[in-house]
């Protein structure tokens, strides 16, 4: 069946009041960016829905797009018919004779705008309903519960006709929330954190951390393609590569191992949050999870919090590992977080970290490195790249590997 637009139905949209026009805008915005290479796809939204008109283009593969997008609650595939009987009808059995199995029950529910068309809601039901029973066999009404529902819906313009009802993943329209900055590694953690952000509303951009020598290219890459797949959440991450190689040799070489990495952090809060102002952010996010590392324990957020009085957001915070792993793999970042490429989190880990770190002690060993001058020059250093849905790094990096052996 080739179907002509598409209805976007709105989630908690519905409830924002006198911020409904902007939150539908955002959305229309999103959406325009995931379905970017579809030049022929006119969106419009409007206040009670979102209607894109496809112009030829392939709905299974518009469909994949919008599964992702938040701020849809749910969606219909729909034909665009004139405002007769016959038209109404001849499109109401091919629908339900593509849709149809042996067994199934249906209801036809019509929704009228145009109170002015010579039927009204009881009577299409009837007729259309009659007319299906008279061309098809095997059929049978069910009106609370049916299997398909073939929705009737008569507009100014036309009248519009479809039988699926799809749920997208709800959440609010990324950038309803305002923007922060995402603390993103290159394990499983982080990128959940980012996509329970983003359904929030939350625009991110990420901030990743690398150390060559110590860390590869294969690393960065890494980061870099996980920030591709979040991207089919929003359309587009900007991607702020900052170098730590610098302050990780300082620290290792100038303070004790067991606050090795409790001072790391507080650089890496520092530098996140210098990113964040610069960039005009509200917030951080990272993944942190309760107890889950040394770093992560109550005792040593609060010592590494300490250098910033801006919100750091933790999305994870409460969920076991277990929980994670499971959300990671339906979001499709989990096979990837797995790849054992090295980040800047783990080479210069000691081997008995501080489990309790004092903040005292925190402050005093940092007091004695060149703060202002480390963080400096790692600003000067940070590269932002614009990442863009399932854009590839890892075999564009292992072909330039393969060209230099």
């Amino acid at each position: 069946m080739k179907y002509t637009e598409v209805m976007i139905r709105y989630g908690e949209l519905s409830t924002k009041g006198k911020n409904r026009k902007d939150f539908i805008g955002r959305l229309a915005g999103n959406v325009t960016k995931v379905l970017k290479d579809f030049p022929e796809v006119e969106i419009h939204p409007r206040h009670d829905r979102m209607h894109i008109v496809l112009n030829g283009a392939s709905f299974d593969k518009i469909d994949k797009r919008l599964r992702k997008v938040f701020g849809i609650q749910t969606y219909s595939p729909a034909i665009k018919v004139p405002k007769t009987l016959t038209d109404i009808e001849e499109t109401a059995l091919a629908l339900m004779q593509e849709t149809f199995k042996t067994g199934m029950t249906f209801k036809v529910n019509t929704k009228r705008s145009d109170h002015h068309f010579e039927y009204d809601t009881n009577q299409l039901n009837s007729m259309v309903g009659d007319y299906l029973f008279d061309h098809m066999d095997g059929l049978k009404a069910e009106m609370k519960h049916p299997d398909i529902v073939l929705r009737i819906e008569v507009r100014q313009d036309a009248v519009y006709i479809s039988s699926q009802l799809l749920h997208g993943i709800g959440g609010m329209p990324v950038g309803t929330a305002g923007k922060a900055m995402m603390m993103l590694s290159g394990g499983i953690d982080s990128p959940v954190a980012s996509y329970l952000a983003m359904k929030r509303g939350v625009e991110i951009e990420m901030v990743h951390f690398f150390s060559p020598p110590y860390t590869t290219e294969k690393a960065l890459a890494k980061a870099k393609e996980l920030t591709g797949i979040l991207a089919n959440y929003c359309g587009k991450i900007n991607f702020i590569a900052v170098p730590f190689a610098e302050i990780q040799e300082t620290i290792k070489e100038k303070l004790p191992e067991g606050y090795l990495m409790t001072v790391q952090r507080r650089f890496m809060l520092q530098l996140a949050d210098r990113i964040r102002a610069q960039r005009v952010g509200l917030a951080i996010f990272n993944g942190e999870s309760v107890g889950q590392v040394a770093s992560q324990t109550l005792q040593s957020m609060v010592a590494i919090n300490d250098v910033t009085t801006t919100p750091v957001i933790r999305p994870v915070a409460t969920m076991d590992k277990t929980e994670i792993i499971k959300l990671a793999e339906e979001i499709g970042t989990f096979d990837l977080s797995i790849q054992p490429f090295e980040d800047c989190c783990t080479i210069f880990a000691p081997p008995r970290p501080k489990t309790k770190p004092k903040l005292d002690k925190a402050r005093e060993y940092e007091a004695r490195l060149d703060v202002e001058g480390l963080i400096e020059r790692a600003m000067t250093g940070i590269e932002i790249t614009p990442i863009y849905p399932n854009e590839k790094f890892i075999n564009d990096q292992a072909a330039a590997d393969q060209e230099l052996l």
